[in-house]
Parts: structure tokens; sequence; C-alpha cells
């Protein structure tokens, strides 16, 4: 056994804790990494118990200048973390108190290590959540870019990934922009519940202290106060609806990667992804491999790994306060950090991607993709549409047969499908003529792609 109590709460011990247990409990190796959250609620915690009566300006000033000083040590690497004091909090209070003495043992007074630590937790997510958007939007941009370029680059465009309709690369490119808006929007929208301040809950029942909570929050940039003691100390449901949002971006970023891979693959060829986020082969000197990519979708498994972990942590847990809400931040640390490397990867590579046109068009042009268009053609001279689906699937039988695209048909090839069909069919039957007839919000011809990008600008501006 150890012969060294806590000096934060070992009065109630009679004996050290046992070494292997200390290291087993401490969360100092990765809770570290709030330090600066940490001594910002300890600031404001000061300065409401000065205002409260509670501190004398000495001793705030006292708090103060050493928490400013801790704060400079830790960020010049000057600092030795114990893990005989188990994590960030009671690390940087004992180091105040050794500094300024008396003074320093009176921070704590109206507050626990529970409030505090979710108060930290509050903080530090919703600086990483402002980070994280910043990445999503030069990700959105990076979009933009690429699709104002690519507005009238046509492409098969698929369903159970076989030819299905001619789209413009450009659509396609708004397609995945469309689906960062709705990651940005569940992003501040979790903001919004983050943004309470658990700060004077104390450990489960507030305190007896004539503390001014309104104070703490507005100091810190919350929005308001926890409602109820218990529940703040033992929520946990902003960081799991954090990781929800966050394994959601990654699903996004996964299918974007999937696209990627097969697009950059010998098989499709229709994009060229810069060789500084590829790699090469140890023995196969052709191989450009797209590592980036594919490492994005493979972290996407970590990410809902995550999710599901804190929502297992949490299960069955009783109110208010567990040791078992140490296990949250490893896997919300990891999220956070996975999420703001592959987001920069991202918006890193989208606007350097370079289309190749011309595979793009010639894949088009297989698998009869402007099948669709015959049949509408058909339905606005007049046929239901049931039959114009069997006439139309009657000439691409021909068509595979002959080895023909029904825009390399004859007039007179196409008649003996129907005696409808003139000669102004084949205005619906090029790959330009199908995408341009898509006129529509939302719709794929290049002058609603534009006018896409430039909506979508102005949302991110």
């Amino acid at each position: 056994m150890s012969d060294s109590s806590n000096q934060q709460w070992g009065g109630r011990f009679s004996e050290g804790v046992d070494a292997f247990v200390a290291r087993f409990t401490a969360s100092i190796d990765f809770d570290r990494r709030l330090y600066r959250h940490d001594i910002q609620g300890s600031m404001a915690h000061a300065r409401m118990l000065h205002n409260s009566g509670i501190l004398s300006a000495e001793e705030l000033s006292a708090i103060i200048g050493g928490l400013e000083g801790i704060l400079k040590d830790i960020e010049n690497d000057k600092i030795d973390w114990s893990i005989e004091l188990e994590d960030i909090h009671m690390n940087i209070e004992a180091r105040l108190t050794d500094r300024i003495g008396d003074a320093g043992k009176k921070l704590h007074t109206g507050r626990s290590r529970n409030d505090q630590v979710a108060t930290d937790i509050r903080l530090w997510l919703r600086d990483e959540i402002d980070a994280i958007d910043i990445e999503l939007a030069r990700f959105q941009q990076g979009l933009l870019d690429l699709a104002e370029r690519n507005a009238d680059t046509i492409m098969p465009g698929f369903t159970h990934l076989q030819t299905a309709q001619p789209v413009t690369f450009g659509h396609h490119l708004m397609a995945w922009f469309e689906m960062m808006v709705r990651d940005r929007e569940r992003l501040q929208d979790c903001r919004k519940r983050i943004n309470v301040s658990p700060l004077g809950a104390a450990a489960l029942a507030g305190t007896t202290y004539p503390i001014d909570r309104e104070f703490t929050a507005k100091e810190l940039g919350f929005d308001r106060p926890t409602r109820n003691s218990l529940d703040s100390v033992s929520d946990r449901d902003f960081a799991i609806e954090f990781c929800a949002a966050g394994a959601l971006i990654m699903t996004h970023l996964s299918r974007m990667s999937e696209e990627l891979v097969l697009w950059t693959s010998a098989q499709f060829n229709f994009i060229d992804l810069p060789d500084r986020f590829c790699t090469g082969s140890s023995i196969m000197p052709q191989k450009k491999n797209p590592d980036v990519p594919e490492l994005v979708r493979g972290k996407t498994g970590r990410v809902n790994g995550h999710l599901v972990s804190l929502l297992t942590l949490m299960k069955s847990q009783p109110l208010a306060y567990n040791k078992d809400n140490q296990e949250d931040k490893e896997p919300l640390f990891d999220t956070v950090d996975t999420l703001k490397d592959c987001l920069r990867a991202f918006a890193d590579m989208i606007p350097h991607i370079e289309a190749k046109r011309e595979s793009m068009y010639e894949a088009a042009r297989r698998g009869f993709s402007t099948a669709t268009d015959l049949a509408d053609y058909l339905v606005r001279k007049g046929m239901p549409f049931r039959d114009s689906h069997e006439v139309v699937g009657k000439a691409v039988a021909y068509g595979i047969e002959q080895n023909k695209d029904l825009s390399e048909m004859t007039l007179e090839e196409l008649k003996v499908f129907s005696g409808t069909i003139e000669q102004d069919v084949f205005d619906v039957l090029t790959l330009e003529g199908s995408v341009a007839a898509r006129n529509h919000i939302g719709g794929t011809a290049p002058g609603q792609v534009l006018k896409a990008v430039e909506v979508a600008r102005s949302l991110i501006a």
C-alpha cells in the first residue's frame, strides 16, 4: 500500500490508495486536455465567490494570479502531472494551493468535482464544435468550387450501382453539400443543449453557500444555468448527442469516400486525386492508392463504436454521478479528434479533384441512361406510361442485341417500336438533352446546378 493519502480528500481514509488502484482510477493521462477550460471555470467560480462575499478581494487576486501562472506553465510544458492527484481538477487545485497557500483551498467552496467536470466538458465541447464547424464550412466551400467548375460535366447517375440516368458531376457534388448542410444544422442544434451551466450544482444537491449561478453562467458564455442539480451532474446526453451527430458526419464522409475510391479505379476512371492524398505500392509500381478516402471510410467504424460505448456507459446508471462517467471522455475526445482530422483531409483534398470529363461522358453513354427520357417522350405524345415503359424496354432489348445505345439508333429503327416516334426524339435521347430537360429546382440541368451553388454560397457566407 502507498504511504500517502490524496491531500484533497484523504481525511476520511486511514491508509493510502494502492498504487495499482491509483493508476487504475486516475484520469489525468487523458483529461488533462481540459486544463484550459478547467481554469476558465475556476476563475469564473472564484469571481462569483468574491461577489457573493465568500472570498476577499485579496484572496480573489491571489487565486486568479495563481491560476494564470499555472495556465502559463501548462502551455509551456512545465507541469509534472500526478497520478496520485487523479485528475485535471485536483492537479490544478493542488498546485494552486502550493503556490498561494490557504486561499487556494477556498476555491472549491460551493462546488464539487461532479459539477466541475460537467462544466469543463461542456466548455471544451462547445469550443470543439465551433472548430469542427469551421472545417465543415471549408469543406462545403471546396465542394461548391468543384461543383461550379463541373456544372455541365455529364456523368452517369446510379441506382443499385447500375447506370440509371445521366446527371452532371456538379449536381452529384451538390448532393454531398446537402449532407453537410444537415450535419452543420445538427451540430448547431446540439450546441444549444451543451450551452447550459452545471456549475454550482455541486455534488448532486446544490450547496448551502449563497452562490450566484446566473453570474457564473454569464461569465462562461452559457445561455443559462441548468435547472436541476441531480440531472446537472449525471447528464451526459449532450456527449451522446454530439457523438450521434459525429457518427452521421462520418457516415456521410464514408459514403463519399466509397464513391471516390470507385471513381479513381481503372474500371471507372472518373476522377484523379492529387498525389499528396494517395500512396503507392511496395511491389506494384503502377499503383496509386486512394488511401485518404479509404482511411476515412475505415474511421467511420471507430466513431460509430464510440457512440455505442457512450450509450452503453449510461445504460442503467442510477442518479447522480458515478465513477463510470470517467469513461465518457476518451470516446468523446477521440470522436472529436477523428472528426477534425477527417474533415480537414476532405477540405484540403476536394477542391483539387480533377474530373475526367471524357471518361464520365463515355460511361454515361453506356447502359441506356436515356431510356427514361424516351419513355417520358412517348407519354408526352399521349401514350400511357405503362405502355411507354414496355415499348422502351423492347427498344433496350434490341439495343443490347445490336450493341447500340438508343441515341445511336436510326429513326426507322425506333419507329419499329412505336409509330409515334418522330425526329424530335433525338432532342431527348442525347445526354445533353437529357440533363438540360431537368430544369427545375433540385434538377440536374447545368443552369440549376449553378443556381444551387449560388444559393449555397449565401448559406455559408
